[in-house]
């Protein structure tokens, strides 16, 4: 027989995972706190259909996800057309053969050493860089790399062709990885 769900006591035992959850892929504390709130009232007003086929912590963390892609949907609506000002393939690749120019080419960060300090201050610099990036961009970005979703699902989510998509996640790395190069020294 499964656990009811105890909505009593899902504060206490996973609001702070929840928080933690949304803040890590929307980097907006109001934005992750109103989520999580939103999350609450939804398991509530969907408490009967709970099946108990998971935990409670995993049913509310399903809910905060669709949640969160609410808001990357949100953010990136009407942004279908958004252009950048010149081709970084242009910028960054050699145009004979698409091999990277000397002086783009990535190096290393210097993450592999285990000073767990470096890796905080990593995570701030790609928190920062991901916030430059326009909002489609950071959209499909999120919902590939931090979402984990497929595809063919963030393609029907926000609504862009799979060529574009790929342009974006091409482009959005690409400028992720300049910002990071510039900010990490």
């Amino acid at each position: 027989m499964t656990a009811l769900p105890e909505p009593k006591q899902w504060v206490e035992k996973y609001a702070d995972y929840l928080y933690s959850y949304a803040l890590a892929r929307l980097d907006n504390e109001e934005t992750a706190r109103d989520l999580v709130q939103e999350t609450f009232l939804a398991a509530l007003e969907k408490l009967g259909q709970f099946k108990g086929e998971s935990s409670e912590r995993t049913w509310l963390t399903a809910i905060l996800k669709y949640k969160v892609i609410d808001v990357y949907r949100k953010r990136s609506s009407g942004l279908q057309s958004e252009r950048i000002g010149h081709e970084p393939e242009i910028e960054f690749f050699e145009p004979e053969n698409g091999h990277w120019k000397d002086a783009y080419a990535p190096r290393a960060l210097g993450v592999e050493d285990t000073d767990l300090l470096a890796h905080k201050e990593l995570a701030a610099i790609l928190r920062m860089c991901l916030q430059k990036l326009p909002a489609l961009w950071h959209s499909v970005f999120s919902m590939k790399h931090m979402e984990e979703m497929e595809t063919d699902a963030i393609c029907k989510e926000i609504k862009v062709t799979p060529s574009n998509f790929w342009v974006i996640i091409h482009r959005a790395k690409l400028n992720l990885r300049a910002c990071i190069q510039k900010a990490w020294k």
